[in-house]
């Protein structure tokens, strides 16, 4: 049978540090000259083992983003963030190319309600032994109202979200890296946290590579509604047009 759940390691769970919450933890990633194993290195980016491998049957990696504690996605100057989503992309795909894995998961936690435990900016990528996510996913749930799209680059709105509520999409083809993959995820991390109509604190970032597109899909995290855990149904909001047109009214004045 198929294996469709992965197991978590509580033993090594517990060890894990948690500074999201608790404000006197120490943060592990400005320690430096402490971390080990380290795969990459691009100036302030560090890819490196993870030391808490709580999946099993998984190869797990953390993409440390900055080597400012209080950085974050949504300020990174556009130098910053293209070097870190070339980064990133480069080695999430290579290591799908070595076919060492069933599939391999490249994403990111943000604020108490992602499901993170360190506070300072970083990425996962993780292979899977045994599952492969594209199972899961459909086409349509990148579909949606069109915010923004340049050089083969689009930016939506889900009109199917994956989970429910409000999902951004950014989409481009896997050919190459274009500068405004990047962008678009930032201004849509931007909104989130700062013109969301409720004050928002958390997100999650997910990159899929479908066929020969690569997507990235920016959920904004707040407690997850009863009918999606007990049902498993998304909910769509009425008000999706309106702020497909408010991001655009923000970000894309001219448009």
């Amino acid at each position: 049978m198929e294996n469709s759940h992965l197991h978590f390691n509580t033993s090594i769970g517990v060890k894990k540090p948690e500074n999201i919450r608790n404000k006197e933890q120490a943060c592990p990633f400005c320690e430096r000259d402490q971390l080990r194993d380290i795969i990459a290195v691009d100036g302030p980016i560090i890819l490196l083992k993870n030391k808490y491998p709580v999946l099993e049957n998984a190869y797990q990696t953390v993409l440390i983003e900055t080597d400012d504690c209080q950085g974050d996605l949504s300020t990174y100057s556009h130098e910053h963030l293209h070097r870190l989503l070339r980064f990133g992309l480069k080695y999430w795909l290579e290591m799908e190319r070595t076919g060492q894995y069933r599939s391999v998961i490249f994403f990111k936690n943000h604020g108490p309600l992602s499901g993170g435990t360190i506070a300072h900016p970083h990425m996962q990528i993780v292979g899977l032994d045994d599952i492969d996510y594209r199972e899961k996913d459909a086409e349509d749930m990148f579909d949606g109202l069109l915010i923004a799209e340049k050089n083969g680059v689009r930016f939506t709105l889900s009109t199917l979200p994956r989970v429910g509520f409000y999902e951004f999409n950014v989409e481009m083809k896997d050919s190459g890296y274009q500068e405004e993959f990047a962008e678009y995820l930032q201004k849509a991390v931007h909104y989130i946290l700062n013109h969301f109509p409720f004050k928002a604190t958390s997100y999650n970032v997910f990159f899929h590579h479908l066929d020969d597109k690569i997507y990235a899909k920016i959920v904004s995290r707040f407690v997850t509604t009863p009918l999606y855990i007990g049902y498993g149904i998304p909910q769509v909001p009425s008000n999706l047009e309106w702020m497909a047109e408010e991001v655009k009214r923000i970000y894309f004045p001219i448009m």
